[in-house]
């Protein structure tokens, strides 16, 4: 696993530097769905410090049994506002927030235990009716109203683009994202996994969401 981070760190560098960026101003979000805690643990061994999860019963099991470590979670899953409590309360960024019900949701939840909740906005920009987010209409409204929030900060804009086996496809997906997100006047760019996180970061992306290039190929049957 070490060499796998290694290997990825190297092609993270080499793609911020083709576009004229320092290393450092994109972040390694390490996707651990499936995957038991000790492969957090040697990953975070292996001088990880931030990892995502998309299902809440999983990651509750898992950030408390890695309650020792200190560690950064992520939601990066789709979120359903019957789960929103559980997911204010277990992490400290959540990548998916789609609407304006979830957004005053995740708000009002986090009033309720003192906490100022780190969201970014999902973009859909893609037609496929299995892409979660929200339009660029939705979008603006999220920002207007997260003014007037208290208990909820939006940092950026996270996407899913359609996949394909050339990343070069994928690019003008990352373009657009950032186009919105610098319309919107926000600095966070959640986009880049596995098969395209260079192109992503040649666009933009301040976090790339890396699983399998870490941990394998997984069964999520």
């Amino acid at each position: 696993m070490v060499e796998s981070i290694s290997d990825i760190y190297k092609r993270m560098s080499h793609a911020s530097m083709r576009a004229g960026r320092e290393p450092d101003s994109v972040r390694l979000i390490a996707i651990s769905k499936t995957v038991g805690p000790d492969a957090v643990r040697e990953a975070y061994g292996a001088g990880l410090r931030e990892f995502g999860e998309n299902r809440l019963q999983e990651a509750a099991t898992k950030i408390a049994v890695l309650g020792d470590l200190n560690i950064t979670w992520h939601m990066v899953g789709h979120l359903q506002s019957n789960k929103a409590r559980a997911a204010v309360e277990l992490f400290d960024l959540i990548h998916s927030v789609d609407s304006l019900k979830l957004l005053r949701l995740i708000d009002r939840l986090a009033a309720d235990t003192g906490k100022v909740q780190r969201v970014l906005l999902q973009a859909k920009l893609a037609e496929e009716d299995s892409k979660a987010g929200a339009d660029d209409k939705v979008l603006v409204e999220m920002m207007e109203e997260s003014a007037s929030l208290g208990n909820i900060k939006v940092e950026g804009l996270m996407t899913v683009p359609p996949f394909y086996d050339e990343p070069e496809r994928v690019r003008p997906y990352f373009r657009r994202l950032k186009e919105l997100a610098g319309n919107l006047g926000l600095m966070e760019l959640s986009m880049g996994m596995t098969g395209d996180f260079e192109v992503a970061i040649e666009e933009g992306s301040t976090m790339v969401r890396i699983g399998t290039a870490i941990f394998g190929e997984r069964d999520y049957a």
